[in-house]
């Protein structure tokens, strides 16, 4: 890399808000491909390759071995998940190199794959690159190790971690409850704890166990169940 991953400093980027930084640009869209490399020229950035589908990205990637890498999740020939393997893939052979994620839409389960691998990686819409600023800031942060996440993305990804929690549906009171469960307490105990009645707390007891999604039976069964899908979601 001509960085080898680390930011120029200020006296020697001072040429372009990029320079210092090269980088290979993967899309299959022609315009876009070249509308990005012509923008990151202009603001300092050296483009040092052009890949119109994953394999040539891969190829001139391990070749150039750039700062950064601006790469579409959706490439040919299937236009699934070819960009995204791709920059999985460089990950593991380039730790170093920033990558910079685009797409056309929301996809949070394509993008966690990718940002659970640490920083250096950004994530975006494709719409966000028509903001100037926008993009050459997040390229810029990337190449200094952050990890840049769409606003959109974080939207969703927090609306999903709601559908998915199960304890969502639990007031704020049965939630203590519940978690003075999981530390082994008793109703009575509870109850002295929260100071409350017993028969508050059985009550909400169950309306925990009807809230929650596990199975019918046995009392003292379906409480271990509400503490095991407790822990479960910590």
């Amino acid at each position: 890399m001509a960085t080898n991953g680390a930011p120029e400093s200020g006296a020697q980027r001072a040429e372009g808000i990029g320079a210092g930084y090269q980088v290979v640009v993967a899309d299959d869209d022609v315009l876009l491909r070249e509308g990005l490399a012509s923008l990151l020229e202009r603001t300092g950035f050296e483009v040092v390759g052009l890949a119109g589908d994953a394999a040539e990205l891969l190829s001139l990637v391990r070749e150039r071995k750039p700062d950064l890498a601006v790469i579409d999740i959706r490439m040919p020939p299937s236009h699934s998940t070819e960009g995204l393997d791709a920059a999985l893939l460089l990950r593991q052979e380039l730790p170093e190199m920033g990558i910079v994620m685009l797409s056309a839409h929301v996809e949070v389960e394509h993008a966690m794959d990718l940002l659970v691998s640490g920083g250096r990686v950004a994530y975006l819409l494709k719409g966000r690159v028509t903001d100037v600023d926008e993009f050459v800031d997040t390229l810029e942060r990337v190449g200094r190790g952050e990890l840049v996440v769409d606003r959109a993305l974080v939207g969703e990804l927090v609306a999903a971690h709601r559908r998915d929690d199960p304890l969502a549906a639990l007031s704020d009171r049965e939630r203590e409850v519940l978690m003075l469960m999981a530390e082994g307490r008793s109703n009575t105990g509870i109850a002295r704890r929260l100071w409350v009645t017993e028969s508050t707390v059985e009550k909400h007891v169950r309306s925990i166990l009807t809230k929650l999604p596990i199975p019918t039976g046995e009392e003292d069964h379906r409480r271990v169940l509400a503490v095991v899908t407790f822990l479960k979601s910590r």
